[in-house]
């Protein structure tokens, strides 16, 4: 099934994500992280797919396990690293497999990286375009509620994303954020530039102190005062911070809904309690 089609009618949804493990002696405990965590019913559930293409193989094994599993898979792709022929052998790959939903990605760039004088994807529109020409896929895109780390400028990141939703994107969801106001405004602001695919929040449960640092810089994201209390009041104890994150998580979801956000995404860390604790907290509101 389509994400596309799953978001029509606006309808509440809840996905999960869940990432490969790097290594294949580790595949058979993903796949249960995947088969419990499909348990909660997630409307769907994305696979992540290393920035630098690495384990290609054990993302489509992933996908399928989650198809197996009764849940809709969304696959990544990222594509800056990748030449042509690369792209096009995992996506046919994914075809294969009967995975219908791409999110196509650039990918950071590595430290040190260098763009090869023939370089196929510079940016995720290219990617979007090439996947257009392989079969018919639901293409999703990445979109940074508090602007991508490269943009000058909120104008121009508004510029890149309408470029990108532009060339055939079906949705997009968001990177992580702590502050539903951040959101509701950026998709304000889509809504005005003319982006008018759903774009579907992406909230991260910190359910461990240290996590927060790696979030902000992946995210670039901002902090309330209110979270950063949460941390330093139960920061140093373990269980404690994990229930106040689920909690906090939980009450984001609870006012982006109240406010007609109705598609969240939520990137689990491969914890299926989180997620199910998330799903439960929200019960008869998604039900």
């Amino acid at each position: 099934m389509k994400i596309s089609e799953i978001l029509k009618n606006n309808r509440v949804t809840v996905s999960f994500e869940v990432f490969p493990p790097k290594q294949w002696d580790k595949i058979e405990s993903t796949k249960a992280v995947v088969r419990e965590m499909s348990k909660s019913t997630p409307s769907f559930m994305s696979v992540t797919y290393g920035a630098s293409g690495t384990g290609a193989g054990f993302a489509r094994e992933i996908a399928e396990e989650v198809k197996n599993s009764g849940t809709v898979p969304l696959s990544h792709l990222t594509c800056l690293t990748s030449t042509r022929e690369k792209i096009r052998s995992v996506v046919s790959g994914l075809k294969e497999s009967g995975v219908e939903n791409i999110l196509a990605l650039r990918g950071d760039i590595p430290e040190g990286f260098v763009f090869p004088d023939e370089q196929y994807f510079e940016y995720a529109y290219q990617l979007v375009d090439e996947i257009k020409t392989l079969g018919d896929f639901c293409i999703g895109g990445a979109c940074y509620p508090e602007i991508h780390p490269e943009s000058k400028n909120r104008v121009d990141d508004l510029e890149h994303l309408k470029q990108k939703v532009d060339c055939g994107l079906d949705f997009l969801t968001s990177q992580m954020f702590f502050d539903n106001e951040k959101f509701l405004n950026f998709v304000e602001m889509c809504r005005v530039k003319g982006i008018e695919v759903p774009i579907i929040a992406g909230i991260m449960p910190i359910t461990n102190a240290k996590q927060i640092k790696r979030s902000i810089e992946l995210s670039n994201c901002s902090v309330p005062k209110k979270f950063y209390r949460i941390m330093e009041r139960f920061g140093d104890d373990d269980k404690s911070m994990q229930q106040a994150g689920i909690i906090y998580a939980t009450e984001q979801i609870i006012d982006l809904m109240a406010n007609g956000i109705n598609n969240v995404h939520i990137y689990t860390m491969n914890k299926p309690a989180v997620a199910a604790q998330i799903v439960n907290g929200l019960g008869s509101i998604i039900d």
